[in-house]
């Protein structure tokens, strides 16, 4: 007997992206993130795609593109998060006060000792995650919207902050924390090949691995020819990024001072390159984290089924209350790590740090594709959403537009990306 779906597919014309099968919105926001970066460069004379500018985007990404990865959970199921920018403020100033002043009065270790920027990262991430289930508490089981409760958590965690250090900057803070902050700690030339040929080779055989085990089950597979086209665009996009943040050339100036901290003498005519800054390679590690938790894990499941219909999800067994603390205790942990990468960019704590995050991360994950109205999001989404954001930010900055009307233009491309979302659904019948 033969099976119709399979003798009646190959009859179907299809163009080449869907023969790739490459999603359309995420092919979009590529191609709208292309336009921007195409636009800018045009306009800055070619400043904005160079190399340096291409590593200072990355980095400046960061902070953001982490707890969008977490936003997207929440979002997911129908609940937002408006304390992650007042929550990284208050765990950047625990962390900040922890490597400054409570270890050295307490414990006696002095700034620069090893086991400072470890301590002060755990005592942040704790924080954070104690935080965050506190508020997932009052909405998963006091039943206060989410909306209210982190409003106050808004107005409450960003003045708790400003407590924890009187209003005052903290810095320097210890060299190894700072390391994560991207200029100040990068791996080099030699390391960021290494990272990219790993990080190619292991989406060649994630593509190989994913065609057998459609085989093995009989499920209908990409022609050769394709997989092998997709592949080739996933390796040219990884080792195309790693080969422009290597053009990046520290400056002889910069490179004299490092010798000579080390009392030696820099030889003639030695050149060396940023690299990959360690920021983003956290980065990459939390977006291949919470990619893994959405798609291979029960807890993953559980969230987009309760995204999908709360109520069924509840019925089925899934204790709904229990998993909203899970999330936001998630996202308060994602809102201490990003608090790590921005006061380290940084290199001190500032009182006005993470202000208006809220809004740029709940806007990267919407414009990455995350439904507010719950049950649709993805991780890849909220970074590229992140992405997109930042370059029109820079953008305007190198052009010379002023703050206030970058927010505008950032509120107009928020409004517009739902309202393409929008009738993308209604067109395509997607929920």
């Amino acid at each position: 007997m033969s099976d119709t779906t399979d003798t009646q597919a190959p009859n179907k014309k299809r163009n080449f992206v869907q023969t790739l099968e490459i999603d359309t919105r995420l092919l979009g926001m590529i191609g709208a993130f292309i336009l921007v970066c195409l636009v800018f460069n045009v306009l800055t004379d070619g400043r904005f795609l160079t190399p340096r500018n291409i590593f200072n985007l990355t980095i400046q990404t960061v902070s953001v593109a982490i707890m969008a990865t977490g936003m997207v959970f929440v979002i997911v199921t129908r609940h937002i998060d408006l304390a992650v920018g007042a929550l990284l403020a208050t765990t950047s100033a625990l962390m900040a006060m922890t490597q400054t002043l409570y270890l050295p009065q307490w414990l006696g270790l002095e700034l620069g000792h090893p086991a400072i920027p470890w301590i002060a990262m755990a005592v942040g991430l704790l924080a954070g995650a104690a935080i965050g289930a506190f508020q997932g508490y009052l909405v998963g089981y006091l039943m206060i919207p989410a909306f209210i409760v982190t409003l106050g958590g808004l107005l409450v965690w960003r003045n708790v902050g400003w407590y924890l250090t009187d209003g005052a900057t903290i810095g320097p803070l210890d060299p190894t924390f700072m390391r994560l902050g991207g200029i100040n700690g990068t791996l080099g030339e030699t390391w960021s090949w290494v990272i990219g040929i790993v990080a190619t080779l292991a989406a060649i055989w994630a593509l190989i691995s994913a065609r057998r085990n459609k085989v093995a089950h009989n499920f209908p597979v990409k022609p050769v020819w394709a997989e092998a086209a997709l592949a080739a665009i996933i390796a040219t996009g990884i080792l195309g990024f790693i080969a422009t943040l290597n053009s990046y050339q520290i400056p002889t100036a910069r490179l004299k001072r490092m010798f000579a901290a080390n009392g030696e003498e820099m030889p003639e005519g030695y050149t060396a390159a940023y690299g990959l800054p360690l920021s983003v390679l956290l980065l990459i590690a939390v977006a291949v984290a919470m990619t893994v938790i959405a798609k291979k894990t029960r807890f993953g499941r559980y969230i987009f089924a309760t995204g999908g219909n709360p109520d069924a999800a509840e019925l089925s067994g899934i204790n709904t209350r229990m998993l909203t603390v899970k999330i936001f205790a998630l996202m308060g942990a994602l809102c201490a790590v990003s608090a790590i990468v921005a006061s380290a960019r940084l290199t001190n704590h500032s009182n006005d740090i993470g202000t208006l995050d809220e809004l740029r991360v709940i806007a990267a994950a919407v414009i990455g594709g995350t439904a507010l109205s719950g049950g649709i999001g993805t991780i890849h989404g909220a970074i590229l959403g992140a992405l997109i954001m930042q370059s029109l930010q820079s953008g305007m900055a190198m052009v010379g537009v002023d703050a206030p009307l970058q927010n505008i233009v950032v509120g107009i491309v928020l409004v517009a990306a739902v309202l393409i979302d929008i009738i993308y659904r209604k067109r395509t019948g997607a929920k």
